[in-house]
């Protein structure tokens, strides 16, 4: 199994960048699809980003494209989430997690893996 750690999370202003990082350790990142999933207080958890475990496909939802960008390096063993132009509405524990290479979906079920979650906060 693998064990995931997300770090990169903080306070920024509308309109800034974060780059979160989710380091898997156990097994490789290419072991498994890897996604990133965020929850707001009071809210259910959302699906935002997704990479297959070869790279080669990505999946966003609609309310981040064209500002996230979903990413891995095998030799670091670690997925990233690139945030940018951000607004109040992303403010999130964001998660990451590791599924199985067969399935890619939305569906926070699909995910056998998670990390603790790190938080984001965007406002002025």
């Amino acid at each position: 199994q693998v064990q995931l750690v997300e770090s990169g999370g903080g306070l920024v202003q509308p309109g800034g960048s974060l780059r979160l990082s989710c380091a898997a350790s156990g097994r490789t990142v290419s072991t498994y699809n890897m996604a990133w999933f965020r929850q707001a207080p009071g809210k259910d958890r959302e699906f935002v980003a997704a990479i297959t475990w070869s790279g080669t496909r990505t999946d966003y939802t609609d309310s981040v494209k064209g500002r996230f960008t979903i990413s891995k390096t095998i030799a670091e063993n670690t997925v990233y989430l690139q945030m940018n132009s951000l607004k109040p509405e992303d403010t999130a524990a964001y998660y990451c997690a590791a599924g199985p290479k067969f399935r890619m979906d939305r569906n926070a079920n699909t995910y056998n893996y998670w990390g603790q979650g790190t938080q984001v906060t965007v406002s002025s």
